[in-house]
């Protein structure tokens, strides 16, 4: 007997409990989502999120079949779009959104298949994890190890000694030369990890290049965005612990140490040994100084540039960069200043 092939897509309920909220009354619990959509491009197959007041309009003219939204405008959601409220609707929308489109959550590759090396160069002392998928043009180095389920991308190359692990996914174009890395990262096309640091001793007759004997270590969960570069370390290693995001075209110099879930924002330069601890954010084109310290869940505004030590927990921003109401009040008193000054 011939079965009838499973409906696409995840049932409202099963979405609804996912992020602990239930459904009105009238909603139909075995409807059926295929996707996320904004506000204003969803069709009754989608799932949408609204948590600002300015998208109010978008939410009342919306088609979504469900919408993630707070108490507050669970009143303005259609009646043909079922309201799912929940304290935090952005964080619920990414979580739904892993389950209705994981292809989404990595680069995928793009002709390779697992335990395959057609059009590849591996070294016979590689050892290569079972189900560990490479795309064409790939090189891998002598005595690397990369785990099972990872994927590498085309032209990827792995320098000798290089480990990755498993369940990684690392995109097109990317280069890692000396770096231990842990499982379920993602590294996006066009990456450079462990070449060297900028390191020279200057003089009047030339500078003299100071070799690199670092390596990278990075921990698992970690992501790392398109055309960034991470430097090995000059003595001790280059370090980006567990969990930490970091956004396309950032610059991590030598002996750099990131900790546990930061996020770093686009364009930011690190220099080098600078530390930043546990769960610090760094808004885009930030430039932080060498040899700092960025305390614990420390934040820093975007296009700072910081030159001191952040306390733990502090709010910092400007340039150069010191606690945010301090900039404030510099700002203020600039701008009225100015304001007196056009006056007389």
């Amino acid at each position: 007997m011939i079965q009838a092939p499973e409906p696409s897509g995840i049932a409202l309920a099963e979405l609804a409990k996912e992020v602990g909220s239930s459904l009105p009354a009238s909603a139909d619990p075995s409807a059926r989502l295929r996707g996320g959509a904004s506000l204003e491009t969803a069709e009754p197959w989608h799932l949408a999120y609204m948590d600002h007041a300015r998208y109010a309009e978008s939410l009342r003219a919306t088609l979504a079949g469900a919408c993630i939204v707070t108490e507050r405008f669970a009143h303005m959601v259609p009646s043909g779009t079922v309201a799912i409220v929940v304290r935090n609707p952005h964080l619920a929308y990414a979580k739904l959104l892993t389950r209705l489109h994981p292809e989404a959550l990595r680069p995928e590759p793009v002709l390779g298949q697992a335990g395959s090396t057609s059009g590849c160069f591996v070294h016979p002392t590689a050892q290569i994890g079972a189900g560990v998928v490479l795309d064409p043009g790939v090189v891998i180095g002598e005595r690397v190890l990369i785990g099972a389920g990872t994927t590498l991308g085309a032209y990827v190359v792995l320098g000798s000694d290089v480990v990755i692990g498993r369940n990684c996914s690392i995109g097109a174009s990317v280069t890692i030369m000396q770096c231990n890395m842990g499982d379920r990262t993602i590294v996006h096309p066009g990456v450079r990890i462990g070449q060297d640091g900028f390191g020279f001793a200057m003089s009047a007759s030339g500078h003299v290049k100071v070799p690199q004997l670092g390596r990278v270590v990075i921990g698992n969960d970690v992501e790392i965005g398109a055309n960034t570069t991470v430097d090995r370390g000059s003595g001790r290693d280059t370090v980006i612990g567990d969990g930490t995001k970091v956004d396309n075209l950032v610059q991590v110099a030598h002996n750099v140490r990131i900790g546990r879930h930061c996020v770093i924002t686009a364009q930011v330069g690190i220099a080098g040994s600078t530390v930043l601890e546990d769960g610090v954010a760094v808004g885009g084109q930030s430039a932080i100084a060498g040899h700092l310290r960025i305390g614990r869940g420390a934040q820093l505004a975007a296009a700072s540039r910081l030159m001191r030590d952040v306390p733990a927990g502090e709010r910092w921003g400007g340039m150069p960069a010191k606690p945010l109401r301090e900039w404030f009040r510099e700002q203020t008193t600039l701008k009225k200043l100015a304001k007196h000054r056009t006056d007389a």
